[in-house]
């Protein structure tokens, strides 16, 4: 396993140092230390990442640092992928992390943690229609399994409901998943808010943090309505 995790950050390593159209991305440690060791105990500086030499920055001016290897290598890649134009909005993980250094909206943890719990109030797969018969059975054999999963998995109660006030979670599933939350650090949070906006569902959200769900089934099942619609739609 050691030997497969070298050779795989050294095959990063390799692509990142390719000349392409774009800025040449290279990750370096906050200590400058070339030590094979670093890349799983990363000094208190973290990763930065160099383009053409110059330190990134944040857009408030901060050196650009992040606690881990494999995102500081995922964020050289979208500035490496860039052609002659940056194009930021297909920069996501460089987004997440300027705003986790930032902070611009100046949010601390608690707050960042209730504000993804909030949207039980609204998750997506606790929304359930009436009608078609054939949307009913879809949601129920798609969305009722992760919801039994995430029910067994924390030990709370979510439920699902038909009315347009939603399903009425319980105030000890909220505390649970709060509690649960407060043990990730401000830049997984920072992460776990986004994704849950994004998919409109913490239920599904959980699904990816425990490997329950892959992105992609979890974004489907995010739009499993607008893709019956789309399905059902005749063709132009």
């Amino acid at each position: 396993m050691w030997r497969r995790c070298l050779c795989l950050r050294d095959r990063w390593r390799r692509l990142l140092n390719q000349p392409s159209g774009g800025p040449t991305a290279i990750v370096r440690t906050g200590a400058n230390i070339p030590s094979l060791s670093r890349a799983y105990a990363p000094p208190a500086g973290g990763f930065e990442i160099n383009l053409d030499h110059r330190k990134l920055k944040t857009p408030q001016a901060k050196l650009f640092t992040v606690p881990s290897e494999a995102l500081a290598i995922a964020v050289a890649t979208e500035w490496d992928c860039q052609q002659d134009t940056i194009k930021f909005y297909t920069m996501h993980l460089t987004t997440l992390c300027n705003t986790s250094l930032d902070n611009p909206t100046q949010r601390n943890k608690d707050q960042l943690i209730r504000a993804a719990v909030k949207f039980l109030d609204t998750d997506t797969i606790c929304y359930r229609v009436e009608e078609p018969e054939t949307l009913v059975e879809l949601q129920k054999n798609e969305w009722d399994p992760i919801i039994t999963w995430a029910e067994k998995r924390y030990g709370v109660e979510i439920g699902s409901s038909t009315s347009i006030m939603g399903p009425n979670i319980p105030d000890r599933t909220r505390e649970v998943l709060v509690s649960h939350l407060a043990s990730y650090s401000m830049w997984a949070l920072q992460g776990i808010e986004f994704v849950v906006s994004q998919l409109k569902s913490m239920v599904l959200t959980l699904g990816l943090i425990d490997l329950r769900l892959t992105v992609e089934q979890a974004v489907l099942l995010s739009r499993l309505e607008e893709e019956y619609q789309v399905r059902l739609a005749p063709f132009p």
